[in-house]
């Protein structure tokens, strides 16, 4: 072969393999930098359900460019919703802990924190074959805790099986109220049952309330939309050119939040709705936290290591399962929660901050400075 033909030939052998260098080194610096930002982005997922017993006057503000506090920035309940289930009882111990001390708290003295009455009673679920009572909190999953008990009282065999309209039928699924017992009967079971409720963040649950009942409205409960919408609309929508249109416009989220802020306002408007107002009364008015000893407190962010440990602490856990829950569906949204707020005055959310403060307090949600500052 002749010299430059072999020149010829190597050349092009060393740029092939200087050529096959470059492509494994650059899949090389991909996957390395893809799997820092996959690091990076679980080391800076949220962990809301965190709580510092030591301290129960404040809670950590988000970040100032808007973002949720990383886990280390939080006050600490225990782990977050990836930590080891094993260790969750001292999780429930310190959210316990916790809210016994902020009840004890002098500064909530004179926001008349809610005893037993006719009202929480009606609120509370009875299960006497297994000793347990479950205090109703709407549109933190309560459907699925319902369903558990029903096929606890030996009707159905699994939680499948339940049919959705059942569910909230509570003239024939078979749960009594701890209201329709007698007085001696109430305070045995306060004072020996297992008691538990569920909480999420309270103004995500807000946003989940409004979705549900005024912009989605099932069928069977009309009168949120014929009823509630209007009388609210009368009442707080500003603008008397919007007013006059109202049944085409509809309810506003910002209507909705002027009337739950408007303390002294709204009292005749919530004795005329009803019961209907319980998916947006407070967890402390719901379930009077501070004056019955409950069991557990469930968070909603924290559902999937909550449910399982709920199920074994009332020694149910052989006898019924909770249902499957979706990948995601209970993490906290903090985008959507900006969504919502996006165009109420500070003035409104600092009126519904104080309105569901106690809420936030009692269970280590943290403020939202985001949206008060």
């Amino acid at each position: 072969m002749p010299k430059k033909m072999r020149h010829h030939w190597l050349l092009i052998g060393a740029c092939g393999w200087v050529l096959l260098l470059l492509m494994l080194a650059s899949k090389l610096i991909n996957f390395n930098t893809r799997a820092t930002d996959d690091y990076r982005e679980k080391a800076e997922m949220p962990s809301w359900t965190q709580t510092e017993v030591k301290s129960v006057k404040s809670l950590p503000a988000q970040t100032s460019d808007g973002r949720a506090p990383k886990s280390s920035d939080l006050p600490s309940v225990g782990p977050s919703s990836t930590s080891d289930p094993t260790d969750w009882q001292s999780v429930e111990m310190k959210r316990l802990e916790l809210l016994s001390a902020v009840c004890k708290n002098k500064s909530l003295s004179n926001l008349n924190l809610t005893s037993v009455n006719r009202f929480v009673l009606d609120r509370i679920f009875v299960c006497d074959k297994h000793k347990i009572l479950f205090c109703q909190t709407p549109k933190v999953g309560n459907t699925q805790w319902k369903k558990v008990l029903i096929v606890l009282n030996g009707v159905f065999s699994t939680v499948e099986e339940i049919p959705e309209n059942l569910v909230h039928d509570h003239e024939k699924n078979g749960l009594p109220r701890l209201s329709s017992l007698t007085n001696p009967e109430i305070k045995e079971r306060l004072k020996t049952y297992f008691k538990f409720f569920i909480v999420r963040d309270p103004f995500e649950r807000l946003i989940s309330a409004f979705k549900d009942k005024f912009v989605k409205n099932p069928r069977f409960e009309p009168w949120y939309k014929h009823d509630i919408a209007p009388a609210i609309i009368r009442k707080y929508r500003r603008s008397r050119r919007d007013n006059d249109n109202k049944a085409a416009a509809g309810l506003r989220f910002e209507d909705f939040i002027r009337y739950l802020g408007d303390k002294p306002g709204r009292w005749r408007m919530d004795r005329q709705f009803g019961e209907h107002v319980i998916h947006w009364v407070t967890y402390e008015e719901l379930c009077a936290p501070c004056d019955i000893k409950y069991s557990v407190i469930g968070h909603h962010e924290t559902l999937e290591l909550d449910a399982p440990y709920i199920l074994k602490a009332a020694g149910i856990e052989r006898l019924v399962s909770y249902p499957t829950i979706p990948p995601g569906i209970t993490r906290y949204n903090q985008t959507k929660v900006l969504q919502y707020f996006s165009g109420i005055s500070k003035r409104d959310v600092s009126r519904l901050y104080d309105r569901y403060q106690v809420d936030f307090s009692l269970f280590s949600y943290p403020r939202p400075d985001f949206l008060l500052n």
